[in-house]
């Protein structure tokens, strides 16, 4: 089989993982699907360590490859502490570009007290457009670590701000005048851009405010988009789960340029919204209070036996085997 662009095909990856060495007995957290990052036992607590690259954005792309990777570490309950960068370019890019590469991951990392620790850059043969593979450092202590599979039946599933925020952010920046092309009005696009950094495509205040709540699950729609995280949350715990597809806030923007060429909002790249799984009664308090701080969250369904399946509206959810903005790279 040849490989099309996106994520690895799951049943690949268990595959590969199946042949991996036994880890070390310090590990807490290990490769698996659902499972985005990685735990470390130290003393007196956890380390949490993730790297993730950026592939589909060029604009502000060290921007994004900080809030990717604090993501996942915030997934886990942890605090980011760190962050280190390899930073591959495109030969004959101009020399401002790892400059102004390094002043965005500066600024990030700045924004969330993060300290910047550097990394490897090289101008890389075979290349048409920068690529960012990002490595961030967090730490958790005894009581705060959220472990995958945690989620048990009657949980609620939340979601945070909507989808597909980077998704639409993406498209904008990259694909203005074939939009405005496509009739797409230019102040929808403009909207759609600030995406990036209004509401931002971090995830880690309501992370935070969802693990001191109590919840057993927290997992942030990347590669895929809703759909797939959905399936990767399910996964990890062994539980299936049904989905209301009125209570997805899609947002407008998002809708539109994913009409424009055809995609499914569903399986379109989402950082910036948070899928959070807790106790059915824990649900309105925590709620209110990502509420409280400015931060849209919806209840959009509940985890259900395993035998149930992953549903929508009663209705097996879609998998989608690549990212949808795919097809427009």
């Amino acid at each position: 089989m040849r490989l099309q662009p996106g994520k690895l095909p799951p049943e690949l990856i268990q595959l590969i993982i199946a042949a991996l060495p036994t880890p070390d007995p310090r590990v807490v957290v290990g490769p698996g699907l659902g499972r985005d990052a990685a735990v470390l036992e130290m003393a007196g607590g956890y380390l949490v360590l993730k790297t993730d690259p950026i592939t589909f954005a060029t604009d502000e792309i060290g921007w994004y490859v900080v809030q990717v990777n604090l993501n996942d570490v915030a997934c886990l309950g942890a605090r980011p502490l760190a962050f280190m960068l390899t930073s591959l370019l495109p030969p004959g890019c101009d020399e401002q570009l790892p400059h102004a590469i390094a002043a965005q991951v500066s600024e990030a990392c700045a924004a969330h007290r993060i300290a910047f620790l550097g990394g490897h850059s090289e101008v890389t043969i075979g290349l048409e457009r920068p690529l960012l593979v990002g490595m961030m450092i967090g730490e958790a202590g005894p009581d705060q670590l959220i472990r995958p599979g945690r989620a048990r039946v009657g949980d609620a599933i939340l979601l945070t701000k909507g989808v597909p925020l980077e998704g639409a952010a993406i498209i904008a920046r990259e694909k203005r005048s074939e939009l405005i092309a496509r009739g797409v009005a230019p102040d929808l696009i403009q909207r759609a851009a600030g995406f990036l950094r209004v509401p931002g495509i971090a995830v880690l205040r309501e992370a935070q405010l969802a693990a001191r709540a109590g919840a057993s699950a927290l997992h942030d729609p990347t590669e895929g988009g809703l759909a797939t995280a959905l399936w990767e949350l399910c996964e990890a715990a062994g539980l299936g789960a049904a989905i209301a597809g009125d209570r997805i806030p899609i947002v407008p923007e998002g809708r539109a340029l994913c009409a424009a060429y055809g995609l499914d909002p569903l399986g379109t790249i989402a950082s910036g919204a948070l899928l959070i799984g807790i106790g059915p009664a824990r649900a309105p308090a925590l709620i209110a209070a990502i509420e409280e701080a400015g931060i849209p969250c919806a209840l959009i369904g509940r985890f259900v036996e395993h035998q149930q399946g992953i549903t929508l509206d009663d209705r097996p959810l879609p998998r989608f085997t690549a990212d949808e903005i795919t097809k427009i790279f």
